[in-house]
């Protein structure tokens, strides 16, 4: 017989999903790019709706992997190297990357009031180099303070998969959190969190105290935590993102991957999922048509498109194609115009008989 339990939302956990306020936790979705990627300072590049962000006098890449715990349901994790070290890191240098959620995503937390709730972040992590790292949450909200919390986390064995659970109060360190002023999470389409795994913090950024929120939001780590840049010998894997209301980790909650892509397209959409972008192969129009396009899911905000050309197919001649006005982002332009739910595309003035071809991209990422 099933034993139901309850977490401290009353939730039974047996019963119900939609428990994981992150999205792509599992790192089903890889709509970019899936090999490795340098990754540029504050940059989307691989898995989808995780951040990246690198100012050392080093470098690392981000991929995907398919080495993951063993037994836990997972098809793929974040792998990230480091192809340039950096043993001594200035003191303004950092590398980390976080997933933002949107602010109206985590009204259930209650912030702001004297209801506010515990939330649990579980994860599983595996790295060649051993040590202390930097977990944190970044409550950034237009109007009201701003948060930083700091918990440090030991990864213990070298390249073995550990599962690693922070349970953070909205008390931690201070109450503000149970006023409006401070705490408050304001309903927009905004940035109201972000989950970060810093992996190396120059001086200017130590200082935190362990499990506590603090209105001084540089203070990422301490000083005793590794500087993961240090070698090129240097790995880290992850998967199995996991945020939620209660002081207990559940179970991962497995979303179906149509789930989890619909998830992630509010924020980005490349058309024809898993093909090279500069090889769309979607056919449009014929002769000066008016386009409506529409996208699988309500964006976020009004996003940037970008259509591309294919340069593998030429612009008429014995292919009988030709490629959308331009490249580029012509979003609100002469050529193209989008909405969160939509975009417009004028196709050129070309044969009636031939086609227009292009792919495009929809970015509204927070």
């Amino acid at each position: 017989m099933a034993v139901s339990r309850i977490n401290e939302a009353g939730l039974n956990v047996n019963q119900y999903g939609n428990r994981n306020i992150l999205i792509n936790g599992g790192m089903q979705c890889w709509q970019r790019a899936t090999s490795a990627t340098a990754v540029s300072n504050s940059s989307y590049g691989t898995v989808d709706r995780f951040r990246f962000w690198e100012s050392t006098d080093g470098a690392y890449t981000a991929e995907q992997s398919t080495d993951v715990p063993s037994g836990q349901g997972f098809t793929y994790s974040t792998k990230l190297v480091v192809t340039t070290a950096d043993t001594s890191i200035a003191a303004g240098q950092y590398a980390q990357f976080a997933q933002r959620i949107e602010a109206q995503n985590l009204q259930q937390l209650s912030y702001g009031t004297s209801e506010a709730k515990t939330i649990t972040v579980s994860f599983w992590v595996k790295s060649s180099k051993t040590g202390n790292y930097a977990f944190n949450l970044y409550k950034n909200t237009a109007g009201n303070t701003a948060y930083l919390y700091y918990k440090r986390y030991s990864i213990n064995a070298a390249n073995t998969w550990e599962k690693k659970t922070i349970t953070v109060s909205p008390t931690a360190g201070s109450t503000s959190f149970l006023t409006a002023s401070a705490g408050a999470i304001d309903p927009a389409n905004t940035v109201g969190m972000e989950v970060y795994f810093t992996l190396a913090m120059g001086s200017s950024y130590q200082g935190a105290t362990d499990d506590s929120w603090s209105s001084n939001v540089n203070l990422y780590t301490v000083s005793s935590n590794v500087n993961w840049m240090d070698s090129t010998s240097n790995n880290f894997y992850i998967t199995g993102l996991q945020m939620e209301v209660g002081d207990t980790a559940t179970p991962f909650e497995h979303r179906s991957f149509g789930q989890e892509l619909g998830k992630c397209m509010r924020y980005y959409y490349k058309s024809n999922y898993g093909a090279t972008f500069t090889t769309g192969d979607l056919y449009f129009g014929r002769d000066t048509r008016v386009l409506q396009i529409s996208f699988p899911t309500n964006m976020r905000a009004n996003p940037s498109v970008t259509t591309c050309n294919d340069t593998s197919v030429g612009s008429g001649g014995g292919s009988g194609h030709y490629v959308v006005h331009g490249v580029n982002n012509y979003t609100d332009g002469t050529n193209l115009h989008s909405t969160p739910n939509q975009f417009t595309m004028y196709t050129p003035n070309r044969s009636t008989s031939q086609p227009t071809k292009t792919g495009f991209i929809a970015d509204a990422e927070l």
